[in-house]
């Protein structure tokens, strides 16, 4: 993917097997390509909007990027992105076409996550999925869609404060925000409504 207004130059290594330091995980990367950035305007003159001048102050481009995110040295998700770029002094990563896959504690893939962009936070492994985001539960095809996901480490919990809309065999259920396990077993939601049954309200 082309990060970069039409015309605007770059340069190129390749790099393999690094490895992107954090605090109480391990963070493995599998990378194809680094990019590192050009100028953030083009010699043609052509306007750079803000958000691809904030893009283009990141210190690193990957393009392929493939990462594994682990805690006491059990597989909790992996991450893919067609693109993320890396800012070192915040310790994030900005994320293009994101593909995230959650595991149990015995490592089996539970759900999916897709997204059009998203935040990773490399030190404490939190992330943030934005734009047409969509889970799929494996074991059911069960989906839950929203605007805005966040995904807490520590405490292994996606959540949202925006509209969504769950579907699963026999249920169909609407609200405006909810907390979840990855798994999506145990779901609370703020107003909820729909068929097929109730989830767990807020307090509860």
């Amino acid at each position: 993917m082309n990060s970069h207004p039409e015309g605007c130059a770059r340069r190129s290594s390749a790099l393999k097997g690094n490895a992107v330091p954090s605090a109480g995980f391990s963070l493995s990367i599998t990378i194809g390509l680094l990019l590192l950035l050009a100028p953030l305007a083009c010699k043609n003159g052509t306007p750079v909007t803000a958000t691809q001048a904030v893009l283009d102050s990141a210190d690193q481009v990957l393009l392929g990027m493939s990462h594994y995110v682990t805690e006491s040295g059990v597989l909790r998700a992996r991450v893919r992105a067609d693109t993320a770029y890396f800012f070192s002094n915040s310790q994030r990563a900005e994320l293009r076409n994101v593909h995230v896959t959650f595991y149990d504690l015995t490592g089996k893939a539970t759900s999916t996550l897709t997204s059009r962009e998203g935040t990773h936070h490399w030190r404490t492994g939190d992330m943030e999925a934005r734009g047409n985001v969509i889970v799929v539960r494996d074991k059911d095809g069960a989906t839950m869609k929203t605007e805005v996901m966040d995904y807490n480490q520590v405490h292994n919990q996606v959540s949202s404060d925006k509209s969504f809309v769950w579907d699963e065999p026999g249920r169909h259920v609407e609200g405006d925000g909810f907390t979840s396990d990855p798994d999506f077993k145990k779901i609370t939601a703020k107003r909820p409504h729909g068929t097929g049954g109730q989830f767990i309200l807020p307090n509860q």
